[in-house]
This record gives C-alpha cells, structure tokens and sequence, in this order.
C-alpha cells in the first residue's frame, strides 16, 4: 500500500470526493482516505504522478510518503513524526485570538449597546448608520482573518463538491451580505428622516452573527484537532522510541554512527541504560532487556549469548555486543509503526455508511436552508426571519460529526491495542474480530508452550528420583530427539554438569550409544548397560510389571508421552515428558466460551493426547489428526458454521491463518505466520484472544454511538433550526447558537472515541455469561476422516471437591489469605475456608495435583496437614 499525504480536507464530504477521485484513475485497485490523518492508502498499479494530479483537480493537494516514513516534498522531506504533529490547534488558536479581539467590540456595540444601553462615545448616540459601520468594519475583519473558510467553500463549491467550509462561508455570507443591504437601505431611511424605518433596519442587522459564526466554528475546530491529535499518541509515542544513533563496531574501534547508516551484519554494542538501536541476535555477554515499549510486558527478558533483541528495548543491566539481523524499516518496531499507521489509513467497513451519507449531504442541507427561506418568504415572514432559519439551518449541520464518527474511534482502539501488545493491521481486522463465533487455536505453541517438560519422575523403589535422572541424562544427551531435551533441560536446571554428574560425583559418560529410531537408546556406562525408550521397546530389554504398564496408561491418557528406563536388563523408572498447556490457556478459553464463542482446538496429535490436552484447556471440540495441509481445510469447513477466527503460531498455520475471516498469530511465532495474521499478539499470551476481541467490540459499540450522535444531531438539529416548531411552541434558533452546537457536536464525537483509553480490556467481569450458547450447527459437507477426527469434549455435570486440612490459621484475615490464593488457580471455582474448623473445601473445575494445592497455601506460611 502506497501512502499518501492530503492537504486541505476539512469533512468527511472532502475525503468522500478524494476517495472518488483517486478511485477513477486507471490501475488503482482500492483507495481509502482518512479525514483524522489527513492521509491517504492507495494500491494498485497507478503511477503516483497521476495519483496526485486526481487530488488537486479535486481542489485538494497531496504529496507521497516514502517507505521510511518521509515525504516527498519540494522544500526538502519531513519525518512522519512531524507529519504527525498537531499543527491546526497553534494556527486556529492564534487565529481565535484574532478573532475575539474584533468581536468583543463588535458584540459591545451591537448588543451591549443596542439591547442592554450599556453606554457607548456620546458622537455614536443616536448615529445608527455609524454604528452599522463599525459593526461592518469589524466583520469583515474577522471574514478577513477566517478567509480560510471562504477559500476552501468556494474552490469545492466550484469543483461541484461542497463541504462543510461550504455550509460556513454561505451561512456567515449570507448574514454579512443581506446586513450590508440592510445597512445601505437604512443611509436611505436616514436620508428621507424616516426614523421608524432606520430603526427597523437596526434589527436587520446579522453582522454580529456572521463574525460568532466563523469564531465558534474556530473553537469548534481547535478543540477537534486538540482531540484528534490525542488519538494519534500511540502512533507518535512510538515513533519517539526509535533510536537516532548506534553505537557500531567498525575497524577494530567502536564508532556512534546514525541509525540510518547501520547495515545488517554489523556489530553493534549496548551499555546499561541504553536503547538497543536495531533488532539483532546477541553474540557475548548477558543483561536483563525492558521489552515493554514493544510488547507492553513490564517484567524484563534476560538475554545473554544467542538471545535475540529488538529496537528501542531498554538494556537495563550488563554490556551487549550484537550483530544486526534486521535494520531501517525490516526492523520489529518498524512494522509495528507501519502496521498502526496502515490500520489509520485503512477504513473499516461500518465508515462506508457514514461515507455514503456525507456524499450527499452538504448539497442536501443546501437545497433545505434554500427551501426554509422560500417557504417562510411564502408564509409571509420577513425577509430577516426567512434567513435567519436558512442560514441557522447552514450552520448547525456537521458533516464533521459524520466523518469523524469512526475514524477516531479506529484510531484510539487501534493505539490501546498497541500499548498492550496487540497489533490490528487494518481498520477492518480491528471492527471484524469482534464478531467472532467459531474460535479455533491451534495446539502446540499456542495453547501448550511448545517445548517439552518433564512433568513426571516415577523411579521404582529401590532407586532414588536423582539417580533414574542422571542416568536418562547420561543416555539421552546424545539422542537428538525432541523428548530429550526436556530430559536435559531439567537435569541442567537441577546442577547436572556436562558429565551427567552433579558436584563432581565422576564421569557418566556414555560410550558405544546407539539410537533405534522410533523405540529407543542403548548405550554403555563403564561395565553397565542402559537403555531407554517406548513400553515395546523396553519390554524387550527389561521385565516391566503390569502396575507400571497401568501407570503408564494412565499417563497417556492425560496426555504425556512415557519414558522408560533401564539398567543391566532391569527397568529403573519411568520419566513422563509432555508439551505442557500455558498457565493462562484454560483462563483464556473460559473467557471467549463465557463471550459465547465456541472454542476448537487443532492438532495433528493422535486422539488421546488430543484429548486430554483439549480437557485441560476446557476446549468445546477438538479435531485431531489434522496433517499439516489440512488445517486450511478445516477453517473452510467451520467457516460454514459461522464467522471463524484462527489463532496459530506456526508457518504451517499460515495457510489457515489466511483463510480464516480473521487470522490472529501469536507474536513468538514465525514471520510467515505473522505476515499471513490480521491480528498480531505481541506478549505471545493466549489471554490476549478474548482481550483482543473485547477491545474490537468496545470499539465497534463506540463508533455506533458516534455515529447515533451524529445522526441524532442532525435529526434533531436540522428541523430546529428551519423553524419547524416556531409555529406550535414559538422556538426558533439564533444562528449563533446553531454554530456552537456545530461546534459541540464534533467535538463531543472526538471526546466520546477518547474514552476507550480507559477501557480495560483484560477485564472479564463484564463479558456476557451465556446460560445456554447457541450450537454450532454440523456441515453436512465434511469429509468422513474429519467427521472421524471431530472429538467433543464432554463437560464433566459435577464438579470435583478436595478437604485440605490447613494448620495455622487464627482469623478471619487469614481465612481471606487462604481463600485468595486458591481460587487464583485456573483449576479452583471455589474455595470455601474455615479458620475455627481449620479447614479449606476446593472445588475443581478439573484435575489438580495436591503437590499444587499444598504448596499453593504454604507459600502462604500455612501448614497443610492433608488433603482428602
């Protein structure tokens, strides 16, 4: 998508003629225009030449965005930041200034004076047609000072396409003109001493009005750019995160160098308390990095040699040398400032109502003020009364309102997803995800970690859990299957040397290992022979007992992967290794379930495994089984049943990813998947789904409010300000206060979008519980093996309740104590604890080991005497 910057736009009727205009040139595909920017996505094939000249034949100008960020311009190129900056509010304030300094006189003498005889030179007393002249002297000052308004109605008015600067220059010229007229007509009067009819033409006088017009207008307008410059924080705060310089390593010396001139390759080096300056891959020493400004995650990220680092991190403790992997625009941060600029220049598709109206509105409130002067000229009014009501109805409409109804809205929900690690790329993904029926999370790396862990040490009874370990880590350090790296990290973890002693306790090195791929390990310890692997496998090489082969069972069900170990022909033990679900993961899923989302998980696991990882979860549906090149397949077949979001990590998610009606990648995963996703979650944490979902529709509910307002307004304004009541209630609108409302009105739609930086979006309390979620209805067109791998997870109907026996507690206080940290586990509904019975009543929405449980309440300094 090529950008664009445009200049001139003052409603959403501009940006409607920009769009239209950009949209007939030959080779562009689509075109979306932002009133809040000022900026305009073009994509397609048309020569950017031919992309501005169809902008200023439509009486507005435009300059192209470079990819870095800088714009084409003849005075030299600006950063976006600059571009970014709120340059109306200083220009629209100082013309405010000047405004107020000719309308405090001019609303002396013509109100003041004349209504409330507040006293005025004694040569004015009774001079009307000089009093006339000084309010017309200092009108046209104030018209000279806001001429802006009259340049820009009549270009558009001139290019067939009036806009609201339309609406103020024919209502503030209309009051200045038929005043002018009054004024000449009452020299006449003065001339024939006809003083009855000089001090009629007195109360003809709109001068007054004319200047409040442009003034209000003016405050209406500083206050919309004051709050639309707000909504653009997020943006601006994360350009100011980009480093300027780096510090390189060229010729043996260390060099500070501008960013720009940093290539990939280079080595660069970081001191505490400075900000990395690219994203590259640390090749010595060890520090502790605030990735906050990035992924909004405020706990630092130990890096140390081979940990990979981001731009404009914070290096907090020790010295970094680095090699840049990726630099100018290819850079994390880089693309994340494009991904929220592109999602402010897209436009989400509930703005095309709004769109639509604009189109024709401007020429349609024209042809009702016209017809409310006509119809009052008929019903017999005065020429100064039939005006008044069309020149108030001129005035009081607001396009803006309209035009501005969504995008801030885009804009502000966009910015607080990218505060807390959340990444729409367009305006469509943020108004689509949402909508959301049908969820489906892809296993490994998004529910599970993605790396096995040992969960699970099981020695027989005459061998100690330190030693079956030492000897699987003595065997499976030289097997390069991943199983055994959950073997080898937890022995690392536990002090194990290379050796596979610990403390110096001598050499384990295994000799003449052998792998049997797809079974086991053999491998010889001195005089001893250790093998390891699958039951078959083991069975053949060691007795194993039907306790264990039970054991092992029921290990299998919960989904964890049995290895078995053995020594001289006699097994060991047994160590179960299984890719582990994330903390957050069950919290998650009950999340978007109580949202009334229906959750399915996929996987290429065997149904066993699938099903217990998917119990765990609390998932509705798994599908296992699914190769690779099926998960694309699945998403058609959901998609079917509803609106479908797919949330993976991996490239073999990319093609599902990109089929879903809204892809979401978890940001750890690969670029490819991140690339194919409409939603990137930066913190890699599945919470951040059903938050991302909350934060699309508090948006969405915000942008039909706007847009209520805004159609509210007119509805109610419009017929006001034509006298449609004056002859039933007497009400009749002064223009000047038509223009303030004018003013209000945008403003409060820009102040109503400010409001979701408050929104908390982790906050579950306000989801909707659903008493009954409507099913998922079966397609009739799945294919046998899927049908075959549909595996629906049954909600257990009575929940499961452990009696811990707690030592300790003396109060009421510590009752709360022990309450609080249990029901802070995914797996406890309720926690009913007593002090005076020195008990704790846990009710499980699934299993939890008493380990957990135990030592849950002790690290509270409570002694747990059992558990029942």
């Amino acid at each position: 998508m090529e950008q664009y910057t445009v200049t001139g736009m003052s409603c959403a009727a501009c940006s409607a003629r920009v769009e239209k205009a950009v949209a007939k040139v030959d080779g562009v595909t689509s075109c979306s225009v932002s009133l809040l920017t000022n900026s305009m996505g073009v994509e397609g094939s048309a020569p950017a030449a031919k992309i501005i000249e169809a902008v200023e034949a439509a009486g507005y100008g435009a300059s192209q965005k470079t990819a870095s960020g800088n714009e084409k311009a003849s005075a030299g190129a600006a950063p976006e930041e600059d571009l970014l900056k709120d340059k109306e509010t200083p220009v629209l304030k100082r013309r405010l200034i000047a405004s107020l300094c000719f309308l405090i006189p001019l609303m002396y003498f013509s109100m003041g004076h004349m209504m409330w005889n507040w006293p005025a030179p004694g040569f004015l007393e009774g001079n009307h047609v000089a009093m006339g002249l000084i309010q017309l002297l200092l009108t046209t000052a104030v018209m000279i000072v806001n001429q802006k308004f009259f340049v820009s109605g009549v270009k558009s008015l001139l290019h067939r396409a009036p806009n609201m600067d339309t609406l103020v220059a024919l209502g503030a010229g209309a009051s200045y003109v038929y005043s002018t007229y009054a004024l000449f007509a009452m020299t006449d009067a003065q001339m024939h001493m006809d003083m009855a009819q000089v001090m009629s033409y007195m109360h003809e006088f709109y001068f007054e009005s004319a200047a409040m017009i442009l003034a209000l207008i003016t405050v209406g307008k500083m206050l919309e750019a004051r709050s639309k410059g707000r909504t653009t924080d997020a943006l601006k705060s994360l350009m100011k995160l980009a480093p300027k310089t780096a510090v390189v390593v060229r010729d043996g010396a260390e060099q500070e160098i501008p960013i720009q001139q940093v290539k990939k390759g280079d080595v660069f080096v970081v001191r505490p308390g400075e900000n990395i300056p690219v994203d590259g891959v640390v090749l010595a020493g060890s520090s502790a990095v605030n990735e906050s400004a990035l992924t909004g995650e405020s706990i630092p990220v130990d890096k140390e040699e081979g940990s990979m680092v981001s731009a404009a991190t914070l290096n907090q403790s020790g010295y970094l040398r680095c090699e840049a992997t990726r630099v100018g625009e290819d850079t994390t941060l880089s693309q994340i400032i494009q991904m929220v600029s592109d999602a402010a220049a897209t436009k989400a598709p509930i703005a095309k109502i709004a769109d639509r109206v604009s189109g024709v509105f401007v020429p349609a409130v024209i042809a009702i003020a016209a017809v409310t002067v006509i119809i009052w000229l008929l019903a017999g009014e005065s020429v100064g009364f039939a005006l008044a009501r069309g020149i108030s109805v001129l005035v009081i409409s607001c396009p803006c309102a309209l035009g501005l109804a969504t995008p801030v809205a885009i804009m502000v929900g966009n910015g607080m997803g990218a505060r807390n690690g959340i990444m729409f790329k367009t305006a469509v993904s943020l108004e689509e995800t949402g909508k959301m029926q049908i969820v489906a999370l892809d296993k490994t790396g998004t529910i599970t970690s993605g790396e096995p862990k040992v969960t699970d040490i099981l020695p027989e009874d005459d061998v100690t859990e330190e030693e079956l370990l030492r000897m699987a880590y003595a065997l499976e350090r030289r097997s390069e299957h991943p199983l055994a790296r959950a073997i080898l990290t937890l022995a690392e973890e536990k002090g194990m040397d290379r050796s596979g002693a610990r403390d110096g306790e001598g050499d384990l090195e295994v000799t003449d290992f052998q792998a049997v791929p797809g079974n086991g390990l053999f491998g010889n310890l001195g005089a001893v022979r250790l093998t390891g692997g699958n039951l078959a496998f083991i069975s053949e090489n060691a007795s194993v007992s039907d306790q264990t082969k039970q054991m092992a069972a029921r290990l299998s069900e919960e989904g964890k992967t049995p290895l078995f170990f053995g020594r001289d022909g006699r097994l060991i033990g047994v160590i179960a290794v299984a890719d582990t679900i994330k903390d957050d993961s069950p919290n998650a899923v009950k999340e978007l379930q109580n949202m009334g989302i229906h959750v399915v998980m996929l996987t290429g696991d065997n149904e066993r495994t699938a099903r217990a990882i998917g119990r765990q979860a609390g998932v509705d549906e798994v599908i296992a089984g699914v190769l690779p090149d099926g998960k694309e397949q699945v998403i058609r077949d959901l998609k079917k049943k509803g609106r479908t979001a797919m949330v993976g990590d991996g490239i073999n998610d990319a093609p599902a990813l990109t089929r879903a009606d809204i892809g979401i990648a978890i940001g750890a995963g690969t670029d490819i998947a991140i690339d194919a996703a409409d939603v990137v979650l930066m913190k890699s944490r599945l919470s951040d789904v059903p938050a991302a979902i909350r934060l699309s529709r508090a948006t969405l509910r915000n942008i039909h409010e706007n847009l209520f307002w805004a159609f509210f307004y007119n509805v109610i304004g419009i017929p006001l300000a034509a006298g449609l009541w004056y002859p039933l209630f007497g009400w009749k609108l002064n223009p000047m206060f038509g223009a303030a409302a004018m003013s209000l009105s945008s403003f409060c739609v820009v102040t109503n979008a400010l409001r979701l930086n408050w929104f908390r979006m982790h906050d579950a309390s306000r989801d909707r519980m659903q008493k009954k979620r409507a099913a998922i209805p079966e397609s009739t067109e799945q294919s046998p093996d899927q049908i075959t791998n549909q595996i629906p997870i049954q909600k257990e109907e009575t929940k499961m309740t452990k009696t811990m026996k707690i030592e300790g507690m003396m109060c009421g206080h510590c009752e709360a104590r022990v309450k609080k940290c249990l029901e802070a586990l995914a797996q406890v509904d309720e926690a009913a604890v007593s002090h005076e019975a020195g008990t704790a009543v846990v009710t499980l929405n699934t299993e939890l080991a008493d380990d957990v449980l135990k030592k849950t309440v002790e690290d509270q300094d409570y002694k747990v005497l059992g558990i029942e």
